[in-house]
């Protein structure tokens, strides 16, 4: 009788261990669901310019923007604002059910060593490669470097066009 209950114990606990994500996971089994929206680079005044969206997370495990890529750019990086400070960050976590907000004063992305100086009216595409969902390419539209988007405006002019999923 011993043995079967052991036995019994087991498998049971295998099943268990056979449903988790691993390491990062969210142990439920869900998955990311992404989508990008309020994408915009005011136009670069110096071989420098800045990126700012916002990632949407409606499913039911958490990811991780960790890296971007643009054929504009010589280099494009994540920054964050710590303590007033920006600092570059190797990657920034999107809840589940939650957004991740890149705002001027706060996180965005850094387009460096740029090729070209995109111009007010241009889209630039970026590649956001995240840490379990497929990469996202966008089309970030280029406003005037005055731009300032106004608190809850999200119209398609607005909007960053995203290709994938």
């Amino acid at each position: 009788m011993r043995r079967r209950a052991a036995a019994a114990l087991a498998v049971t606990g295998a099943l268990v261990l056979a449903g988790c994500d691993g390491p990062g996971g969210s142990g439920s089994g869900g998955t990311a669901d992404l989508s990008v929206g309020s994408a915009y680079m005011p136009q670069p005044v110096s071989d420098m310019a800045a990126g700012f969206l916002t990632i949407t997370n409606e499913g039911d495990a958490a990811d991780r923007l960790t890296s971007v890529s643009s054929d504009v750019a010589g280099r494009v990086t994540v920054h964050e604002t710590v303590d007033g400070a920006m600092q570059e960050a190797d990657g920034l976590d999107i809840p589940a059910h939650g957004s991740l907000v890149l705002e001027s004063g706060g996180s965005h992305l850094m387009f460096e060593q740029l090729k070209r100086k995109p111009r007010q009216g241009q889209k630039v595409p970026v590649e956001l490669a995240f840490a379990h969902s497929a990469p996202v390419t966008v089309e970030i539209p280029v406003k005037a470097a005055t731009y300032t988007p106004k608190a809850g405006r999200t119209t398609g002019s607005e909007t960053g066009h995203e290709t994938g999923h």
